[in-house]
């Protein structure tokens, strides 16, 4: 906990940019007619309709940002695997950083988030190329709230996924026209927890040592 809100604490540096990653699942469904509709009592309107949805499977949205200058990118897949992380790690070195010395990277501890995944999907030459330029550092176990992604992905539920999408598609066209805004606006976050605060409020998650001297 403490190694990641030190992270936080540094100031901005172009040369060492600093970036969160998470990921949320969306179930995709469709709209369904269920019952006809039925007349209702006079006052009560003119018709009642009862609506159910299909499910049309599901699919995985991968978030960057970089929190002190208010971008992020968004990525909509159909499954979470440790493929797609390798490519969008790729598209942060060479694409968003590509002068950048090191990328200060943090993430939660899910299987595919590790430079294990950078091997899954390419040759050994071009995954050590960059796994080079990443410092990753995790949120502890229980932790993901200290994850700056993880904001702006609830950010995301309540502006945009807070309504039924029926396929991939239409799912990333509206996360990408949100990211877009978003990134137009310059949104940043302003995070306050400290190591300080930690050791006040969070005292019961340390080790008591006793004084012997």
């Amino acid at each position: 906990m403490e190694d990641v809100l030190a992270v936080y604490q540094r100031p901005y540096d172009k040369e060492y940019p600093m970036v969160c990653m998470d990921e949320k699942g969306k179930e995709l469904q469709s709209h369904r007619v269920g019952r006809e509709s039925e007349l209702l009592r006079p006052g009560q309107g003119v018709i009642r309709q009862d609506y159910e949805y299909q499910r049309e499977g599901s699919a995985n949205i991968l978030l960057v940002c970089q929190p002190l200058i208010g971008w992020r990118r968004v990525a909509v897949s159909q499954d979470r695997t440790a493929h797609n992380v390798a490519r969008e790690l790729r598209k942060v070195v060479d694409e968003k950083f590509p002068k950048a010395r090191k990328i200060i990277l943090v993430t939660d501890n899910l299987n595919i988030h590790g430079i294990w995944s950078l091997y899954d999907e390419f040759p050994a030459a071009e995954a050590r190329r960059i796994a080079d330029k990443l410092e990753w550092h995790y949120t502890p176990e229980h932790g993901s709230w200290l994850n700056m992604a993880e904001l702006e992905l609830s950010a995301m539920q309540r502006q945009c996924l807070n309504c039924r999408f029926a396929d991939l598609h239409t799912l990333e066209e509206q996360c990408l026209a949100w990211a877009t805004a978003r990134n137009q606006d310059h949104v940043k976050i302003k995070w306050q927890f400290s190591i300080a605060d930690a050791r006040i409020r969070l005292h019961r998650l340390y080790p008591e040592i006793k004084d012997i001297s």
